[in-house]
């Protein structure tokens, strides 16, 4: 026979009361907070698993804050470059304008003080600074101006040539700036002609137009040498670097006649016997350079004379090709720019879907149901109660009362 104490039974009974009233506390804490798993001994398994995914969801957070910030850096550059591509437009409008003939004096000092204005707005916007005060398109060096006046009054460009790149997903990268070297500076500029200072007074070279630029493109970046022969009526050219003759036989020559070298085409006029001439490939030239020098033609070139005019004409001509040059640097940046923000949409896409299908997995593990919570929140009252008044009415029982 088992002895059983009114001690065990008093313990058994509070004991089970202590269980039923945990397991109510639980059930009310999972309402309370809406999730299922609120410490790792309510489902070690779910636990471990909830824990992942929060790393994963903060992972997930910090590459969307970069998404945001690598496309509010793209599309103020994007926004920098269109207005850019405006005022090189206004100037070229202008440009045209200032080739017409008829203009008097003061109609091209009018125009000079127009593209004046257009040049410091177009220095203010390579200035533009991003939210955080730095300079976008100055490279490494975001704290200072891209574009500064130098003791002449000439904008040069003061930055260096990195670029800047934000990580927006494990493994990938894309670079948020350009510097302006590549987009204001480096700029192809066209090809012109030079008089050597031993011609003849008054002989020179005009009028200078690549026209097929494959057949120059064998030549350049090399010059091409031209000398005159008045006597024979021709010209004969060579490479500037090799020496390799470029007209056999020679072609002829007449004053202020064009004529075609190496996909050329040129005017010489009033040459001498025996002078010579270079048509120079044409180097890199900053935009800004080729506006200043546009405002110093118009505002000095005297065209009352064959020689002024020729040199006015050739800087309007020049000025159009170096202004076409510019724009299609700018469009090119435009184009790159493009494809970095359509993959940055694409990758922010691709982490807002993880983020989605990862805040689903999570909340299938750790949010609770609520139908089911009050239910057994419901019952386990009902067996808490029930027990209560079991345990009363069994603590009042004793063999005294039998006597």
């Amino acid at each position: 026979m088992i002895r059983i104490s009114s001690q065990q039974i008093f313990q058994g009974g509070i004991n089970r009361l202590q269980d039923l009233n945990s397991n109510l506390n639980k059930t009310q804490e999972q309402i309370s907070t809406g999730q299922r798993v609120n410490r790792p001994s309510d489902d070690p398994v779910a636990a471990a698993r909830i824990l992942k995914l929060d790393q994963e969801l903060q992972r997930i957070e910090t590459y969307q804050r970069n998404t945001d910030l690598a496309e509010n850096r793209l599309e103020q550059e994007e926004n920098a470059l269109d207005r850019s591509i405006d005022v090189i437009q206004r100037v070229r409008e202008l440009t045209v304008q200032a080739g017409n003939g008829s203009l008097s004096a003061n109609d091209r000092r009018s125009i000079s003080a127009e593209i004046k204005e257009r040049l410091g707005q177009l220095a203010d916007i390579a200035n533009t600074r991003d939210a955080s005060g730095e300079y976008i398109f100055s490279g490494f060096q975001g704290a200072q101006p891209a574009f500064v006046q130098d003791a002449n009054g000439s904008w040069v460009y003061q930055g260096d040539e990195g670029q800047r790149s934000l990580e927006i997903d494990d493994g990938v990268s894309v670079p948020i700036s350009d510097h302006g070297k590549g987009i204001y500076s480096d700029v192809r500029a066209s090809t012109f002609g030079e008089s050597d200072p031993g011609n003849a007074p008054g002989a020179r070279i005009n009028s200078v137009e690549v026209i097929d630029e494959s057949a120059f493109s064998a030549v350049s970046p090399d010059d091409i040498e031209i000398t005159v022969d008045t006597g024979a009526g021709t010209l004969t050219a060579t490479n500037s670097r090799t020496g390799a003759v470029l007209t056999a036989p020679p072609i002829a020559y007449t004053s202020g006649e064009p004529f075609e070298i190496a996909g050329v085409r040129a005017t010489i006029t009033d040459a001498g016997n025996g002078d010579q001439f270079s048509i120079r490939a044409g180097e890199k030239q900053s935009v800004f350079s080729t506006i200043e020098n546009l405002i110093d033609g118009l505002d000095n070139i005297d065209k009352g004379n064959p020689a002024g005019m020729a040199q006015y004409n050739d800087l309007i001509a020049n000025s159009l090709n170096n202004l076409d040059n510019a724009q299609e640097s700018i469009v090119l940046t435009q184009t790159e720019l493009g494809g970095r923000l359509n993959a940055v949409e694409s990758t922010k896409q691709f982490l807002e879907d993880s983020s989605v299908y990862s805040e689903e997995i999570r909340s299938e593990l750790r949010d609770v149901d609520y139908s089911e919570a009050i239910s057994n929140l419901s019952f386990q009252s009902f067996v808490l109660q029930a027990a209560q008044q079991s345990f009363a009415q069994v603590s009042r029982l004793s063999l005294f009362d039998r006597l």
